[in-house]
């Protein structure tokens, strides 16, 4: 063997798991401490970013759930984005947690609900990355999305105002956490 290619292999034999070894230190043990900011985040383009701290605590109100749907609700729960198009989470006050929030004004997700009363044999529903969604528009103030063919239902209210990009965003982590299942539209 080549005496180069030989040191070659040798040097990536001895510096690779070195290499390894510190980045792994760096993750556990994390790196230095971030200066603070003086001055809060920075603006881009004129408009200074929300951070979840500075946005109050939001009390909702949640469904009671059996258990079936406590542990389906449990699992999509802990596949949610702790951003949502753009929006950071926020602190929620809820009895159950069954709820989430992003941004301000919030979007808000609440796992468990019953049927929606609009949700008939009659009525569509938007198929989004394979999630299908009844719409309710009928409130001035939001756009009540809610999911019609998994185990339970699942709303996400938006604030009027606010596209469809919460709940496109919504459908991955929704149809990775909660099986199909064929929607059972009201009479």
């Amino acid at each position: 063997m080549d005496p180069l290619r030989r040191a070659a292999i040798l040097i990536t034999a001895v510096t690779l798991p070195v290499v390894v070894a510190l980045v792994v230190l760096v993750n556990v043990r994390g790196g230095e401490e971030p200066a603070p900011a003086a001055e809060g985040p920075a603006a881009v383009d004129g408009v200074t970013p929300v951070r979840p701290e500075d946005l109050p605590t939001l009390e909702l109100d949640s469904p009671e759930l059996g258990p079936e749907a406590e542990q389906a609700c449990t699992t999509l729960m802990g596949n949610l984005p702790l951003e949502l198009a753009g929006e950071p989470s926020r602190r929620v006050r809820s009895e159950r947690a069954n709820v989430y929030a992003w941004g301000e004004p919030p979007v808000v997700l609440t796992c468990g609900v019953d049927r929606p009363a609009g949700w008939t044999v009659e009525a569509s529903a938007i198929q989004i990355n394979g999630v299908q969604w009844h719409v309710d528009t009928s409130d001035p103030d939001a756009t009540v999305w809610t999911a019609v063919d998994r185990p339970v239902y699942v709303e996400v209210r938006l604030p009027a105002g606010v596209d469809s990009a919460p709940v496109t965003a919504l459908t991955v982590p929704l149809a990775e956490a909660l099986p199909y299942q064929e929607p059972a539209p009201g009479p």
